[in-house]
């Protein structure tokens, strides 16, 4: 009995040191790369200035792993591929780079609560996740974004906008390549119902 249970210790100890010995598997990170934006043109009768809050998103969308669903009411999140940026950070920044090099407005810039400016726009990721049912491999992007009239409270414009793109190829390098593309449609899309009157009615007010 003494030397069964020997046995037994001395072949779990082994067991420890082999797999203590094993290669350890750290996380892969990965972030989007939109194409920059063109330099904005020379404005012409711009007068407005506008201020971006910072995206908002469902919580599991924050938790830094990338999201895959195999079926229309299950999460699921891969343990060693992470995004190396917030996504929602991502989206604001992209919005703002875009927005400025429209030349649609005077001034664009983060929000920073000071009533500096005439609209402020606030935004929503929606969506932003692998789909692995029905048609294969897919990835989806949401967006949702409003704009307000600082001085009045009033909602000036609004706008809600679906991307979905199909995976040509079964690995995250490929969804990620893939989730790249449909964000620039799914931004570019949102943006391009911004109406010109907009930015061209009101004049911006000099404030201290």
């Amino acid at each position: 009995m003494r030397r069964t249970v020997t046995t037994i210790v001395c072949c779990l100890a082994t067991l420890v040191i082999l797999v203590g010995c094993g290669r350890v598997r750290y996380p892969t990170y990965y972030t989007l790369n939109l194409p920059a934006p063109p330099d904005p043109p020379v404005a012409e009768n711009v007068h407005a200035a506008l201020a971006i809050r910072e995206f908002s998103a469902p919580a599991y969308l924050r938790q830094g792993a990338i999201v895959y669903k195999p079926s229309p009411d299950q999460i699921g999140f891969y343990a060693f591929h992470r995004w190396a940026i917030n996504p929602c950070q991502f989206v604001t920044n992209s919005v703002i780079e875009r927005l400025r090099a429209s030349g649609d407005f005077a001034r664009v810039k983060s929000y920073d609560g000071r009533p500096d400016v005439d609209y402020v726009l606030s935004g929503r990721l929606e969506k932003f996740e692998e789909l692995d049912y029905a048609d294969g491999v897919r990835v989806e992007v949401a967006i949702s974004a409003q704009m307000t009239n600082l001085a009045t409270g009033q909602t000036v414009w609004t706008n809600a906008v679906s991307e979905v793109g199909a995976v040509n190829k079964r690995d995250v390098p490929a969804v990620v390549s893939e989730m790249n593309r449909t964000m620039e449609l799914a931004i570019k899309e949102l943006l391009s119902a911004i109406p010109v009157d907009v930015a061209t009615g009101p004049t911006a007010v000099e404030r201290n």
